[in-house]
């Protein structure tokens, strides 16, 4: 250990990692400390069973806002594999079990799909034609998210001017009840609106609309991919890059404070040998604004609030569909339960009110079926598969007075909402671990706060922002600044941060190479 470092960095999650190994690369004599005994943050993969060889993405799941150009930039050897399905619905309607398939690439199949449910072809046309305009919006901000912050005006005259008004200027509710007629159709587009976002489709926020546009604009085409390997293999690929670079990087190190002055920082921490201190001349935080306040003896503001119910299962097979559809492409893609556009807003409208959903939409994904080297090849030949499942609208607000009995009660709906749409009961289907216990493992807010840090559980560290300056003094800037020059966020917390993406470690890294004389 040297006492003195170019670049401290507070926090070894994804961001941090990429923001070293870009320092490092420069020459910059860098030093990560991370409070875990591991380095990945959120970005893990964890045998979560005793006695089961499955090692599941514990709490990001997928990747679409990684840049390609990180990848090629810090030689991460990253494989990010495409699902062959986009999603699929499973809807009861009229008596009858239905499916709503989502192709990859969509054809022929996904249009008959989107007629056997709605009747005909003006939905699916509605779809392709709204998609093909996000997609314009898309195009126009994914080539800036590495460079400076563009203004809002730079980037709209862009964008139809009638796409811009609704995406960014009105609520994203009105844009889905003007595009669409089918409430199951106009809940499929909606979702992107609120995973991990605690908001109504109206809400006068757009906290929805922002977070719908990070959804769709990763490398322009808004994909979401599985990394072979699981998300471990993303961020050990990351500390491996950081290394190579020639950075320091020490685990079980807990911050308790920071300094910075404008020209000098500070970094002091807690270890296995005591107590240590050393200067820099940056500081990068890679954690939530509120506890960067916290470490540096600042007013703390109110904690952000996360939504979001994480549930882990390990399948000893996939369970036969109502519909009659083939599980192994039901579940190949993103699997929606109940989450009808009047379902979200049912809701939503429930948990702001204290309550926890009486039928909580939410949504699952087999990573094993595109990528089974998670699981062993004993697991692989016996058909295990590996569902993890993303639950909408469960605010921290709910899990505040007994965490274990609001936790128990949402696996309960949520997974029953699952099962109301199978042909049998899921329980015979899930996989038993060394102890004989279910292989079932949820997460709140609450256990996500405690275990990983987030405050309140909130996977972005906060509400998302525009991926622009929304003023002139913001224009050319980083969107990693802090009210001191020296110390810079690094993390999901700044301007384009939120997501597995390393937009925020590349950028807080480019802002100090920009400062360095």
């Amino acid at each position: 250990m040297q006492n003195f470092y170019d670049v401290v960095i507070v926090g070894g999650g994804h961001n941090g990692l990429v923001a070293a190994s870009y320092l490092a690369g420069a020459g910059l004599s860098t030093l990560v400390l991370e409070q875990q005994g591991h380095t990945g943050g959120a970005a893990v993969s964890q045998q979560v069973f005793p006695g089961v060889d499955a090692r599941l993405s514990r709490y990001s799941y997928l990747v679409s806002l990684l840049p390609d150009k990180i990848v090629a930039d810090l030689g991460l050897g990253l494989e990010l594999r495409s699902r062959s399905v986009a999603s699929y619905t499973p809807v009861r309607r009229d008596g009858r079990d239905l499916g709503l398939m989502v192709e990859r690439p969509e054809g022929a199949a996904t249009r008959a799909s989107f007629a056997a449910l709605t009747g005909g072809d003006s939905e699916y046309e509605a779809w392709t034609s709204f998609y093909n305009s996000v997609a314009s919006l898309a195009g126009a901000v994914a080539p800036t998210l590495l460079g400076p912050l563009p203004s809002v005006a730079e980037l709209r005259k862009q964008v139809d001017p009638a796409l811009w008004e609704a995406l960014v200027e009105r609520p994203f509710g009105e844009v889905v009840e003007q595009r669409f007629a089918d409430d199951t159709v106009r809940g499929v587009v909606a979702t992107d609106a609120v995973i991990g976002t605690f908001a109504g489709l109206h809400d006068e926020s757009l906290i929805q609309n922002r977070c719908f546009l990070y959804h769709l604009i990763g490398n322009g085409t808004g994909e979401w991919r599985v990394p072979v390997g699981g998300m471990g293999a993303v961020t050990d690929a990351l500390a491996g890059a950081a290394r190579r670079a020639g950075a320091s990087v020490v685990v079980n190190a807990s911050v308790t404070s920071v300094e910075a002055d404008g020209t000098r920082g500070a970094v002091t921490w807690m270890g296995g040998d005591g107590e240590r201190t050393v200067d820099c001349s940056y500081v990068l935080a890679n954690v939530a604004p509120t506890v960067l306040a916290g470490l540096r003896g600042r007013p703390v503001a109110e904690k952000p609030e996360g939504s979001q119910l994480k549930i882990n299962l390990l399948l000893s097979r996939l369970p036969q569909l109502r519909s009659g559809d083939d599980p192994t492409r039901a579940f190949a893609g993103t699997f929606h339960i109940d989450e009808d556009y009047s379902q979200l807003e049912t809701a939503y409208r429930s948990a702001a009110d204290g309550s926890l959903p009486s039928v909580p939409p939410s949504e699952v994904y087999c990573h094993s079926l595109t990528d089974p080297s998670i699981l062993s090849p004993e697991l692989v030949a016996s058909g295990h598969q590996t569902l993890t499942v993303f639950g909408v609208h469960f605010p921290t607000r709910l899990f505040a007075a007994d965490n274990d009995a609001a936790r128990d009660e949402s696996v309960r709906r949520v997974l029953a909402g699952l099962e109301s749409y199978l042909a049998e009961p899921l329980d015979p289907c899930i996989a038993r671990d060394a102890d004989g216990n279910p292989c079932i493992e949820a997460k709140t807010p609450v256990d996500i706060e405690e275990s990983v840090g987030m405050p309140g559980g909130h996977i972005f560290h906060g509400d998302l922002q525009w991926p622009w300056a929304e003023d002139d003094a913001e224009a050319g800037r980083w969107g990693v600044e802090t009210d001191v020059a020296n110390l810079l966020i690094c993390g999901s917390g700044a301007r384009r941060g939120g997501a597995v993406s390393g937009i925020a470690g590349h950028n807080a890294a480019m802002a100090v190479l920009d400062l360095r004389p």
